[in-house]
């Protein structure tokens, strides 16, 4: 599967495939306003400001199947992310990512990178996928890794 041939709706509500991310580094994270780690918008955000001129994109995924973390509309979703955190990075309409409702990106994801101990199933927000220019799905990251501890991770994609 091509993960560019994606469709996914921006959370604006325009809809299109993940074509025009094609041949840059992509780091998918699913997101929530209301969990512990949604302070990691802050370091996400960081990564993006610094590595964005580089062909690095990260693409935000909000979730609400996780302690219903995630329940605000569209508008609710981007005035948190720009007045709490000045998110710039793009945001995705609010999507499932694990059962018979989950988004076609996160079945193939979950697929391609299995979690701790070979669950394909995402444990909690904040899960992350970092993916090669080329659509190659290199590293899942757990909840519970920061934003920061990717860096390495990032420059050797953008370098490869």
């Amino acid at each position: 599967m091509d993960i560019f041939n994606i469709e996914a709706q921006r959370l604006d509500g325009t809809a299109g495939t993940l074509e025009p991310y094609k041949g840059k580094v992509l780091l998918v994270v699913n997101v929530a306003s209301k969990c512990g780690f949604t302070p990691q918008y802050k370091g996400l955000e960081t990564l993006y400001r610094d590595f964005r001129d580089r062909g690095f994109e990260i693409l935000g995924f909000p979730c609400n199947q996780f302690g219903h973390q995630e329940p605000g509309d569209a508008d609710e979703i981007a005035s948190f992310c720009s007045t709490t955190y000045d998110v710039s990075f793009p945001m995705f309409a609010k999507v499932d990512v694990n059962g018979d409702d989950a988004h076609p990106l996160y079945r193939h994801l979950k697929q391609e990178k299995s979690g701790l101990l070979g669950t394909g199933a995402i444990k909690w927000n904040f899960t992350k996928f970092l993916i090669g220019r080329d659509g190659t799905v290199l590293k899942r990251y757990a909840p519970t890794d920061k934003p920061e501890k990717l860096r390495a991770d990032i420059e050797a994609a953008l370098a490869g």
